[in-house]
């Protein structure tokens, strides 16, 4: 290709400007699936796509997805643009404006301008009802569950929420496998890996899998004045005498990109004056392997059966959630991306791993699927101070440009 799209700095920050003032909340944004503000800003997002020369619609379950007029097989482009309950404005938002702007730009292109690219926002990636439910449903996955038992911190159940949305009998937007070959999903980072090596674009090569598990310690309540310490059947001291065990066996286990998070731990009953007769922690753990993350889940089950034969206060182990196994990003789209980022912003960028679940992980099930990362200011996301400076939004945006022009090139085939 000699001539390769240019994306528009001012049109891209200007929309991504705009969008955060859908929920602003000082520096941040409040914007959970399907409230009134989400909504508002899905409308916006499809009048923009309209603009753009789209084809857009929000689906039965609240996507947007505009659609390229264009023939011939086409690339997806998209994240999500509803956050967290203290989120930050370019969580997810950052690519669903990349693909708008790239979407226009290579339509503003003559080598590109037949090339055929979708953008989507995806619907609850963030799990205000059931994650990555735009991204299931787009492509296939069951979903009737959620429809119909899923409900949001409030209480509202999923149905009633796109009932009062008004999008509940709308079409569901489904894959065309025949002409949709392929997924884009720029994001920043929302760690400090690029930031800390001075890079400026990541390739990402694998979403980490996840395992999550509540460790319950059944001990003695008792008065925290009257009982001796040699006698004390301690649930809360069980439990933090624990953590450094799953800290010892999980040291020996990880190599630099292992992590795990003791998230909450609850006492029973949580009294000044009371032995805790019970305790819960809740631990997660995420690893890029997954013959590393069963070699932690069976050491983790092999510290439990140890304790219990040593200790009055005993400890359950309960999965939580189902386990989330690593995702692979494909080989030959890395290889796009990392060929746009030497092209535009040479020795700048770095392959690495993505430590959160996206909405790619459920599309490369079925397409092709890679991600694009920028740096996340500080290595904060979730948060309301999260932010990327301009440059690199700008500097992300012109790589994934020229990428995505590289992967439609190639889907097309020779001329």
């Amino acid at each position: 290709m000699q001539d390769f799209p240019r994306i528009n700095p001012a049109r891209l920050l200007d929309d991504l400007k705009a969008l955060r003032n859908f929920g602003a909340n000082g520096p941040g944004v409040v914007r959970l699936s399907l409230s009134p503000v989400d909504m508002d800003a899905r409308r916006w997002l499809a009048s923009r796509m309209t603009d753009a020369g789209l084809d857009a619609t929000i689906d039965g379950v609240g996507t947007v997805f505009g659609r390229s007029r264009k023939s011939g097989p086409a690339l997806v482009i998209g994240s999500h643009t509803d956050t967290q309950p203290t989120g930050g404005w370019l969580d997810g938002a950052l690519g669903v404006i990349y693909g708008l702007e790239i979407a226009r730009a290579l339509d503003e292109c003559a080598a590109t301008r037949d090339f055929a690219v979708d953008v989507a926002s995806w619907i609850d990636e963030e799990g205000a009802f059931s994650s990555f439910l735009g991204s299931r449903s787009f492509v296939g996955d069951a979903i009737d569950a959620s429809l119909q038992h899923a409900r949001n911190r409030d209480g509202l159940l999923l149905g009633d929420a796109l009932a009062q949305a008004g999008v509940a009998d709308v079409p569901r937007v489904m894959l065309d496998r025949t002409r949709q070959r392929a997924y884009l999903e720029p994001h920043i980072e929302q760690g400090g890996r690029l930031e800390a090596s001075g890079k400026s674009i990541g390739v990402v090569t694998t979403i980490v899998g996840i395992r999550e598990f509540q460790l319950r310690f059944t001990g003695q309540r008792n008065h925290a004045g009257t009982t001796p310490m040699s006698i004390r059947r301690d649930a809360g001291a069980a439990l933090v005498a624990f953590i450094a065990r799953i800290d010892a066996a999980f040291g020996r286990l990880a190599d630099a990109d292992t992590v795990w998070t003791v998230g909450r731990i609850d006492l029973d009953p949580g009294s000044f004056s009371v032995v805790p007769g019970k305790a819960d922690m809740y631990l997660q753990f995420r690893d890029g392997n997954s013959e590393r993350l069963h070699a932690m889940e069976s050491a983790l089950a092999a510290l439990v059966d140890e304790w219990n034969l040593q200790h009055a206060v005993q400890v359950e182990l309960i999965p939580c959630d189902g386990p989330e196994e690593p995702v692979v990003m494909d080989t030959a789209l890395q290889q796009r991306i990392a060929q746009a980022a030497e092209a535009v912003a040479p020795g700048q960028w770095i392959h690495m791993p993505s430590g959160a679940s996206h909405d790619a992980q459920v599309i490369a099930h079925h397409i092709p699927a890679c991600m694009l990362f920028v740096p996340s200011i500080g290595g904060v996301s979730h948060d309301f101070i999260e932010d990327t400076s301009e440059a690199h939004i700008v500097l992300g945006c012109e790589v994934a440009a020229r990428a995505a022009a590289g992967i439609v090139e190639a889907l097309r085939g020779p001329v």
